[in-house]
């Protein structure tokens, strides 16, 4: 028999049993689905730090209370630490001196609502009192009008730089700079407005207003608030030596003994990426080892239909033999027909696996991906599977005695 012969014998078995089929195709793309929708999620988040989804500016890390883990803030190991006061902030600026390329303070409040007119924002402005570094430490880039100022903050002047998400909502029509919006009943003026940046994880950079810090503590009290420091080094020569010494200044500020840990936290874009890499890659694991699973369960299945079906087609295999059918071509048929039903389903798991992955990814706000990997890694194990656990079945089929098998009913 030519191959395409036996490949179009394969085809049509499968489709006379359709249900059958469908159930065997079924256990596989599950398999297949579980891993590749979180490896296209993981490659999807991954690829965003990676191009420049940046929380922090260049050369810029930050010291804070609590861990980069958020959910942890909770945690009383954490939570009872000592907040970083306005007071620390400026002992510490004048202990670091020159040494920085800049220091900027930063503290959130992050239900607050904006008003203009008769226009409303959500109530979940990420309102930050801050200084004039906060373009540059959290890198933002100004669109209209100016960034806050050193005067802003000396003077405790009522003006705010707002995020594109904020302006669009409360100016449609443009001129924000030079306006009055109201957050909390309190008059902020409009200095200027934020480019649009985006965001990830579900955070949203462009749903920021920034104010001078002596004007957030005066307006919305410094009890129970722990302020963030952004500091950044002058070059990426210095950056460690920068850092360090920012370690050791803070240590002196909180009055912590050469033998105490740390009562902080220091983190940078690099250790944002570190850390994303090491829980994604606990992530792969679990993946792969639920998928593993799930497939030898789908090959096991594909094994055991492939039996049934022999022993359906056994005086059909029979016919074959008596008109000349050799062991060889009977055994391609049925390792064709598991084959294809591994393929089949590790080609649906592939499309459904890519795209439920691109959904979760786009609504965490990181760019689409395809995991061209990890779906030829599917495509292969499938395969084997198909061969491995459908070989028994073919060399059943192939041998079959062809008297035995016509006299079979």
């Amino acid at each position: 028999m030519l191959l395409v012969e036996t490949i179009v014998m394969a085809w049509r078995s499968l489709g006379a049993n359709k249900l059958r089929s469908a159930l065997t195709v079924a256990g596989i793309m599950i398999g297949i689905f579980s891993v590749i929708s979180v490896m296209t999620t993981i490659a999807a988040l991954q690829a965003s730090i990676e191009t420049g989804l940046t929380y922090l500016g260049s050369n810029i890390f930050q010291l804070s209370k609590y861990p980069l883990n958020f959910s942890v803030v909770g945690d009383s190991r954490f939570k009872n630490r000592r907040n970083i006061s306005y007071a620390d902030y400026l002992r510490f600026s004048r202990l670091m001196g020159t040494e920085a390329g800049l220091i900027c303070p930063k503290v959130w409040d992050n239900g607050q609502q904006a008003v203009f007119g008769g226009r409303k924002t959500n109530p979940n402005l990420e309102l930050c009192g801050t200084n004039e570094g906060f373009t540059t430490a959290n890198d933002f880039q100004i669109e209209d009008g100016r960034s806050l100022s050193k005067e802003d903050v000396e003077f405790s002047r009522a003006v705010c730089v707002v995020g594109q998400q904020v302006f669009q909502r409360l100016f449609p029509q443009g001129g924000a700079v030079g306006q009055t919006i109201r957050i909390n009943e309190r008059k902020y003026e409009v200095a200027g407005v934020f480019a649009s940046k985006g965001g990830a994880f579900g955070s949203n950079d462009d749903n920021t207003v920034a104010i001078p810090i002596t004007r957030f503590f005066q307006d919305f009290g410094s009890k129970n608030r722990t302020i963030y420091l952004a500091v950044e080094a002058r070059n990426q020569l210095v950056y460690e030596r920068t850092k360090g010494l920012a370690i050791g200044a803070l240590r002196r500020v909180r009055g912590l003994r050469p033998e105490d840990p740390n009562d902080f936290e220091i983190y940078s874009n690099d250790s944002l990426a570190a850390a994303f890499r090491s829980i994604a890659g606990i992530i792969r694991i679990g993946a792969f080892v639920i998928s593993t699973v799930a497939l030898i369960a789908a090959g096991v299945g594909i094994m055991n239909i492939m039996l049934v079906s022999v022993t359906e087609r056994t005086r059909e295999i029979g016919i074959r033999k008596a008109l000349g059918a050799r062991q060889r071509e009977i055994r391609r048929q049925f390792l064709l027909e598991a084959l294809f039903l591994s393929l089949f389903g590790a080609f649906s798991g592939i499309v459904l696996g890519v795209a439920a992955g691109n959904v979760l990814a786009a609504w965490l706000q990181a760019q689409m991906v395809f995991p061209w990997g990890w779906s030829l890694a599917g495509i292969l194990v499938c395969s084997a599977i198909g061969i491995g656990f459908g070989f028994y079945p073919a060399q059943k089929a192939a041998s079959l005695d062809p008297i035995e098998a016509l006299r079979y009913e």
